[in-house]
């Protein structure tokens, strides 16, 4: 853990894993919610580092978060979202492939994974999800597709994704959603939120 002063109210910490990220984020979010971190505004996870923005004395504070034991995140933290998938993607033959099983055992792959929303970004409603394991990372398409339909459910690497609206992409796809992943009508307007855990259920076509 390396907290690095960025400006003068912000500090970035860097981190080596996802998993010291997620659980980075989530003691800072139960510090500020006893009054421990002072003003600050703003907590942002990314791959491998957390932003605190509105920090008041921004050296003082990366002082003591040098020194700080994190707990790892606990499996079951977080509010849990259950996200209704039909398997229909594009892709489905040949992440199957790639993952040497039937197209018919995909959904139970991904079915049997909690993910956790890891950071947010690209697009408004857009979380970067983590959870499969290493084994089941995809790469990125050749060639990206100059428009994905909005609901798309995409894997790359070692993150799963829902595309809130149509956009480029080059992410395997392997299935589609009818959720809202993003209402600016609604409280909250993002379905996905770092800390989220989230299951896919597969509903018929």
């Amino acid at each position: 853990m390396r907290p690095l002063v960025v400006g003068g109210e912000a500090l970035l910490i860097e981190l080596d894993s996802a998993a010291e990220v997620a659980a980075l984020h989530a003691e800072l979010l139960r510090r500020r919610d006893r009054g421990e971190l002072g003003a600050v505004r703003d907590v942002v996870p990314a791959a491998r580092t957390v932003l605190l923005d509105g920090v008041r004395e921004p050296r003082a504070l990366a002082d003591r978060i040098a020194h700080w034991e994190v707990p790892p995140l606990a499996e079951a933290e977080g509010p849990l979202v259950t996200v209704p998938v039909r398997y229909d993607g594009p892709d489905l033959a040949e992440a199957a492939r790639l993952w040497g099983v039937a197209e018919r055992e995909v959904a139970g792959i991904v079915g049997g994974t909690v993910f956790r929303v890891a950071f947010c970004g690209f697009a408004p409603g857009f979380g970067y999800l983590t959870g499969l394991p290493e084994r089941y990372h995809l790469p990125r398409r050749g060639t990206p597709r100059t428009a994905v339909p909005a609901g798309s459910l995409a894997l790359a690497g070692e993150y799963a994704g829902v595309y809130p609206r149509s956009s480029p992409g080059g992410w395997q796809l392997i299935g589609t959603t009818d959720a809202v992943l993003w209402d600016p009508e609604r409280e909250p307007a993002a379905l996905f939120a770092p800390g989220v855990r989230v299951r896919f259920e597969e509903v018929a076509g």
